[in-house]
């Protein structure tokens, strides 16, 4: 047997999988240990992990030759040049010298950066994060000083959905309006169009019919624009907008800011009279305006939290299934293909719901923007009084 067959038998995947454990190691008890410690331990897990899993490897290779020992001249660092010569690249560091680099460096150098990157390009042997679909990158990079107005990802798939609403209303809309038997995008706008007046209708009370016409346009645009967004992470490769609380705390603020504005144009100063129930005694009262101004501020936060929530939540679950099955199913073994249909069967049974919580985010969202405007509309407290 020669060091070109044990090349062979050694594959570049089973020593990845060895180093990328010791690599991707981030164990609670690193921060305690001193960076001679720390290196010492490091150390030695990776030359226990590689030679473990090279020794099962040349055991199994020595017993299907009817051989005792290792022959003269298979030692572990010439089994790893012969597996890295045999690959198709052979512009990289070797797998002994990523070790080594990282080794001395740490995990927080550049080194452990490059390993992670040469690992994923060459073996997919990388352990990927479920929350790296949320991740925002770049794409046009624009720096002003200080200040930073790249355009991202998130950016760009906002622009797609604004894209895709318009377009839809422009093809149910054009040549002076729909067919008069409607196709499935002219349902799909009238669906919309008819679904709205429900809750406003049913949430706001004691307005006229044309004062809740003026809220109509902007229930029915947030609607509209979250029945398309909040589903778009579903798609392969695509980006969910809302899995970010910064983006979700914006359109909540907003929303919340607009619905104080139309409190106070309604009812002037008299708007303060929901933090003071009527009839409460004056020594009293400041303590029960700050326990009734809490929960109104807290508006701003609630819609933003529960949208960011499940959407991340639940895209990360299907997530890390999915992943687990995939993992399963490209395994080379029997028993794990046999028992992949299992959690596959769990992802598509989990992809309904996700989708169905996701729609239904855009009308929970659309509820509440109509009870709040209620309560800015129509103020059942009055101002205190004193009592003696």
């Amino acid at each position: 047997m020669s060091p070109t067959e044990i090349g062979t038998y050694v594959s570049s995947l089973g020593l990845c999988k060895s180093i990328s454990t010791l690599i991707f190691i981030r164990a609670a008890w690193i921060p305690d240990l001193d960076q001679t410690n720390y290196r010492e331990k490091i150390s030695e897990i990776g030359a226990e992990t590689l030679r473990g899993q090279l020794s099962d490897r040349f055991e199994f290779l020595l017993k299907e030759k009817g051989l005792q020992h290792l022959p003269e001249g298979y030692t572990i660092p010439y089994v790893m040049n012969q597996v890295h010569n045999n690959n198709k690249t052979n512009d990289i560091p070797t797998l002994k010298g990523i070790w080594e680099n990282v080794n001395i460096y740490g995990l927080h150098s550049q080194y452990y950066q490059e390993a992670l990157d040469i690992m994923d390009d060459l073996w997919g042997a990388r352990t990927h994060s479920p929350l790296e679909q949320f991740s925002i990158l770049p794409l046009i990079p624009m720096n002003i000083g200080n200040l930073y107005f790249s355009f991202t990802n998130p950016s760009l798939f906002m622009l797609l959905t604004l894209s895709l609403v318009l377009l839809l209303v422009h093809f149910v809309t054009k040549n002076g309006g729909g067919n008069p038997v409607p196709n499935a995008w002219q349902s799909l706008v009238e669906f919309i169009h008819d679904f709205v007046p429900n809750p406003v209708n049913e949430q706001i009370g004691g307005l006229s019919g044309n004062v809740k016409q003026k809220f109509f346009p902007r229930i029915s645009v947030t609607f509209t624009f979250s029945l398309f967004r909040n589903p778009q992470g579903m798609i392969p490769y695509s980006f969910t907008v809302t899995s970010h609380f910064l983006i979700t705390l914006g359109l909540s603020f907003s929303i919340f800011i607009g619905i104080t504005i139309v409190g106070f144009q309604r009812n002037g100063l008299h708007f303060l009279s929901f933090s003071l129930p009527a009839g409460v005694p004056l020594p009293l009262a400041p303590f029960l305006v700050l326990l009734e101004l809490i929960p109104h501020c807290f508006r701003a936060l609630s819609s933003g939290i529960r949208l960011f929530a499940n959407m991340m939540a639940g895209h990360s679950s299907v997530k890390i299934l999915s992943g687990f099955a995939w993992t399963m199913l490209c395994m080379n073994d029997l028993l794990y293909f046999i028992g992949d249909p299992g959690p596959f069967f769990i992802v598509l049974a989990l992809t309904g719901p996700e989708l169905g919580v996701a729609i239904s985010q855009a009308h929970v969202s659309t509820i509440s923007i109509c009870i709040y405007l209620n309560d800015a509309t129509n103020l059942h407290q009055r101002w205190f009084f004193i009592y003696n």
